[in-house]
């Protein structure tokens, strides 16, 4: 597309995107972690990507030379899709870099779509494409410039759907796919595609902080409660339709047949982070960590070489990772997550330090005309204890997350006093004090394990318990347990589950060993399906034996095998 060699275009006709999503991983990683060879690759990614763009600005590798007159007919084909993924790229390499390289080519970008699409009145075009991401793009870009026309145009995109402008998406899905069927600010149940309306919500949460519009916020808040209450795996896991990478009706929840997309999940950490900057509501930050360790680091192997598209929650040892896909749209986007993530665990405002999320490492924040650097010290998820070592003095408050899976028992000390603070589970304890640099800070998180149970209308985990430890979820895998049929096993409900960490295991990890019964059919249901209830003798064989479960984020790490992680209980 840069002109320097005549060759076809290759691949699907959103390709780009995945380049975009590398482009933009690449920058964050920059910024932590400097690479002499990655950045000669950005570089000269950036070069192939300015010399590509044509002359009003427009910029797609398909709709390049032979489909040139193709450019914004149907927008089925991901053109903004494609633009809002280069957009975030280029912010986040100005942010990362430093220099507008990148940034004046998707400023000149905007600028064509701004010019091009919007109310008729205005002598536009009414259009939106059929899979979301530009809106957050632009917000994105208008925090960079300052340029509110990127704001308008965003706010333009979210109100415009739900007015019929896309018809029928590929004619086999009706408008609800692409969140088409209701305006936005309407809307009251998480519908369709997942990613595609995972990153709505995203854009709509952007535009909202940036206007303080109370319908956006209300909109929000009734589609994530729905999300939370009737339409969302335990793992945090988003989609349950195969067809249309879809959202299901409420407690369609199948486990074998989730589709739960990697994707789904990122975008959903995306949106939970967006929802607790507006709000500062502890809630968004615990599904945010509940989704990084259950729905997103499924979906990359232990070795970081292959994935998952889809998660499912019980398989028969066929469903593994695979080195890429046709469709690349997860990898890079785990990649890009990833790279950013220092950003998601802590927070600013005015006065106060925010720590969300736990784990070994270090941040430096702004409060004013002074920094304020924080460094945590802890094992956390193997453990809850976490200690915070503040370098800054001063007067300011410090918010430390208590998750909502700590039910009791947590405490925090301040140099090895008990703060006289109100705690709660699933909020943020508040330290507002004079502090001193070497102050320490001792949040203690009882981690015991937990049996979870289902809302009785997901009528297949009925009579099911899953098992999670902190922040984790757990699975029984059949590797640990040669010979057994998951479906044969029955946990009681009591004993808590033996914990040990184990170093030589899936990496290092800490495993639980629970005591269940074996269950074995009775005979006389050879070569039946179905009889008359309570007309045969119990006749079942039981045998206890000690179950090995591990964390759901490990499985499928090591030779095939089955995997349960509702279980039947007693």
């Amino acid at each position: 597309a840069s002109g320097k060699v005549d060759v076809p275009f290759r691949g699907l006709y959103f390709n780009d995107s995945d380049v975009y999503k590398w482009l933009e991983a690449a920058s964050w990683s920059l910024a932590t972690d400097p690479d002499p060879g990655l950045e000669r690759m950005v570089e000269s990614a950036i070069t192939e990507i300015a010399d590509a763009q044509r002359p009003d600005g427009y910029l797609n590798t398909y709709f390049t030379f032979e489909r040139a007159h193709e450019r914004w007919t149907d927008f089925d084909l991901h053109e903004m899709y494609c633009a809002g993924h280069f957009i975030q790229a280029a912010v986040a390499h100005f942010r990362a870099a430093g220099t507008r390289r990148l940034l004046d080519v998707a400023v000149r970008f905007a600028n064509h779509i701004c010019d091009l699409f919007g109310p008729e009145e205005q002598g536009k075009q009414p259009a939106i494409d059929g899979h979301e991401e530009i809106e957050m793009a632009l917000v994105e870009l208008f925090r960079a410039t300052g340029e509110r026309r990127y704001l308008e145009q965003a706010e333009f995109f979210v109100d415009a759907r739900g007015h019929g402008l896309l018809g029928e998406p590929y004619g086999r899905f009706d408008p609800s796919y692409s969140q088409d069927h209701k305006p936005f600010r309407e809307q009251d149940e998480v519908v369709g595609h997942a990613v595609r309306a995972l990153y709505l919500y995203s854009g709509a949460a952007d535009l909202h902080a940036e206007t303080g519009e109370p319908d956006l916020l209300e909109a929000l808040e009734r589609l994530w409660r729905n999300m939370t209450t009737k339409r969302m795996y335990v793992s945090g896991g988003l989609g349950s339709r195969h067809e249309g990478e879809a959202f299901g009706e409420d407690y369609e929840l199948p486990s074998g047949r989730a589709y739960a997309e990697t994707c789904a999940a990122i975008a959903s950490v995306m949106w939970n982070w967006r929802m607790l900057m507006i709000s500062g509501d502890a809630r968004y930050a615990d599904l945010m960590e509940h989704t990084l360790y259950n729905a997103v680091l499924p979906g990359v192997s232990l070795d970081g070489r292959h994935y998952f598209y889809q998660n499912p929650l019980a398989d028969d040892g066929t469903h593994r990772r695979r080195s890429w896909f046709g469709c690349a749209c997860c990898p890079p986007n785990v990649a890009r997550l990833l790279a950013s993530l220092p950003g998601y665990f802590y927070g600013v405002s005015d006065d106060t330090m925010w720590v969300h999320l736990y784990a070994e490492g270090s941040a430096t924040g702004n409060l004013g005309d002074r920094a304020v650097r924080l460094a945590q010290h802890t094992d956390y998820p193997r453990d809850g204890n976490v200690e915070i070592e503040v370098e800054g003095g001063g007067d300011f408050g410090l918010m430390l997350r208590v998750p909502s899976w700590c039910e009791r028992g947590y405490t925090v000390e301040v140099n090895g006093e008990a703060v006289d603070s109100p705690l709660s589970s699933g909020s943020y304890a508040e330290i507002r004090r004079t502090w001193r640099t070497g102050d320490t800070v001792r949040l203690k998180l009882p981690t015991p394990v937990r049996f979870v149970e289902c809302h009785p209308y997901v009528a297949e985990n009925t009579g099911r318990v899953a098992l999670m430890r902190g922040p984790l979820l757990y699975c029984v895998e059949q590797t640990d347990q040669p010979g057994l049929d998951p479906r044969d096993l029955v946990v009681p409900v009591g004993p808590e589950p033996s914990v040990r960490f184990e170093p030589g295991l899936l990496g290092g990890v800490t495993a639980l060993t629970v005591r269940a019964e074996v269950v074995t059919p009775q005979p006389a249901w050879e070569n039946r399906l179905y009889r008359t209830a309570n007309a045969h003798p119990d006749d079942r064989r039981a045998e206890t034996v000690e179950l090995k479960a591990v964390p759901y984020y490990a499985w499928a790490n090591r030779e095939p095998g089955a995997m349960w992680v509702w279980l039947q209980s007693r």
